[in-house]
């Protein structure tokens, strides 16, 4: 997609261009191939947000992995997270004795995150690591380490690579800054 196709209007500037998330993806991809050698982890796929971070990270990753999907909720349509989460759609196999690994867009609160550690312990996973495209640690609400991420970024409303507003936005190959004069009349 070109700079000039009409839903780059609505951001304020480039926060991370589609060349720089490509080469994180692929290092990142590196140290897990790394960090998983002779083992066979469980990537778990975060949804929405998360797919096209997942998908471009698993191709990356040289090791006998599986992949299963989650939705998460604690946004809704807003710009804020309502702090309270719910599991809209689980695991379909149990992760017992396994090592998983959680791929999200961004850790913001941390609250999700930390939701989901708790119930992997719980499930008995062997270990739980996560990994995330965008950490915003200005935003954490909760004592959370993630253990990979691709950015660090400022307290800012992103979009595009996956991350949407209302559900718009994902399909812009680079990650933006959203104008606040779209969601202004939220808060």
């Amino acid at each position: 997609m070109n700079t000039n196709a009409v839903l780059y209007n609505d951001l304020d500037r480039i926060l991370v261009t589609r060349e720089e998330i490509a080469k994180a993806v692929r290092e990142l991809g590196e140290k897990l191939t790394e960090k998983f050698r002779g083992e066979s982890p469980v990537f778990v796929c975060i949804l929405k947000g998360a797919s096209v971070f997942f998908t471009d990270l698993i191709r990356e990753i040289d090791a006998p992995l599986t992949t299963d999907f989650m939705v998460v909720s604690s946004y809704g349509s807003s710009t804020k997270s309502t702090g309270v989460v719910k599991i809209v759609k689980d695991l379909d196999k149990p992760v017992v004795g396994k090592h998983v690994v959680l791929v999200e867009d961004i850790v913001d609160s941390g609250m999700t995150l930390s939701y989901l550690k708790r119930v992997f312990a719980n499930r008995e996973a062997a270990s739980v690591s996560i990994v995330t495209l965008l950490d915003k640690p200005a935003r954490r609400r909760v004592d959370l380490t993630v253990d990979y991420s691709c950015f660090n970024i400022p307290d800012a409303f992103v979009v595009g690579y996956g991350l949407d507003y209302d559900e718009k936005y994902r399909n812009l190959p680079d990650i933006g800054v959203l104008h606040p004069k779209i969601y202004a009349a939220e808060e």
